[in-house]
């Protein structure tokens, strides 16, 4: 295989991974653009979501990687389950916002962040309790279909995965711009207090960003089985902290930037295994977590805003 070709391959690897963190880079940004709260419990709301995935296809009578759908039955089992795990992750996002973090709304210092970490904790320790610690085999109904591109292979799950990760995330976007909910989330993120004013139920646009970044966090963790055939209850701090960097790298609470730096992580983490070594891809994302917080905090599409308090 030709350098060329390596680097096709990693690219098409790249934007598959870089599509799952932008999915869950999302629900960090939605959140800290409403709330300047960096909500760790959204790491495990993911591994949840790709558990809740993997039951799910289980129901519909999917184990192993020998099961192959085609056609209607195929797109019918993807949508209702992805249409479940989003939902389930939608109303724990919620949940988790209505239990434990708005008593903490007016409470000044990290303690809502901190709260958050003890809730990913729980979340953490649960799965683990019930599911089990070894790794499970995510059902792979997708039928095994390859597309050779030069030396370079596509295949048709990564495909799928593309298509999904872009109207999950331009149906997010058009959300935000075009809806009477979405005009007042993007008020509440630059003055809570004048948004309230004139009118906006600031409390239930909280509860819709949650609602939202967790149905997206939820669709990510399918989207990470359908990709690495396993699921497990350590996935939601090794994506998740790579989504985090994303969504900083991006401009955190800037939704098109948490895209961006989603796809742009993707690259390196897929970049950096092929041309140093994949050891190494851990060193790479994270220096450029601390670069971009000591030379340049608002991110590539962010920008410094005033302090809300």
């Amino acid at each position: 295989m030709t350098t060329f070709d390596l680097l096709l391959q990693q690219t098409i690897n790249g934007l598959s991974l870089g599509a799952m963190y932008a999915l869950l880079a999302l629900g960090f940004t939605l959140v800290y653009g409403i709330l300047e709260l960096i909500n760790f419990s959204h790491f495990n709301v993911f591994m949840v979501g790709s558990f809740v995935a993997m039951y799910v296809l289980q129901m519909f009578g999917l184990s192993g990687q020998d099961v192959i759908l085609t056609g209607i039955p195929l797109a019918g089992v993807l949508l209702v389950t992805f249409a479940v795990t989003m939902v389930f992750c939608g109303g724990l996002g919620v949940t988790i916002e209505r239990l434990c973090l708005r008593p903490l709304r007016n409470v000044k210092g990290p303690a809502a962040m901190i709260t958050t970490i003890g809730v990913s904790y729980i979340l953490f320790n649960v799965i683990l309790l019930t599911a089990g610690a070894d790794s499970k085999n995510f059902p792979n109904p997708l039928p095994s279909i390859r597309y050779q591109i030069g030396g370079a292979v596509l295949d048709v799950r990564v495909i799928l995965i593309w298509i999904i990760a872009l109207l999950l995330m331009g149906g997010l976007y058009m959300f935000v711009q075009r809806s009477r909910i979405g005009k007042a989330m993007r008020a509440t993120a630059q003055d809570a207090e004048a948004a309230r004013m004139m009118g906006v139920e600031v409390d239930r646009v909280i509860i819709m960003a949650f609602f939202l970044g967790s149905a997206l966090a939820g669709a990510g963790g399918m989207i990470f089985g359908l990709y690495y055939n396993f699921t497990s209850f350590i996935i939601g701090f090794t994506a998740g902290l790579r989504a985090f960097t994303a969504a900083v790298l991006g401009g955190i609470g800037n939704v098109p930037g948490a895209m961006v730096g989603g796809v742009l992580i993707g690259l390196i983490e897929a970049m950096g295994g092929q041309f140093i070594a994949t050891a190494w891809t851990d060193v790479i994302i994270f220096s450029i977590l601390v670069l971009v917080l000591v030379f340049k905090p608002a991110g590539l599409f962010g920008r410094i805003a005033p302090n809300k308090s």
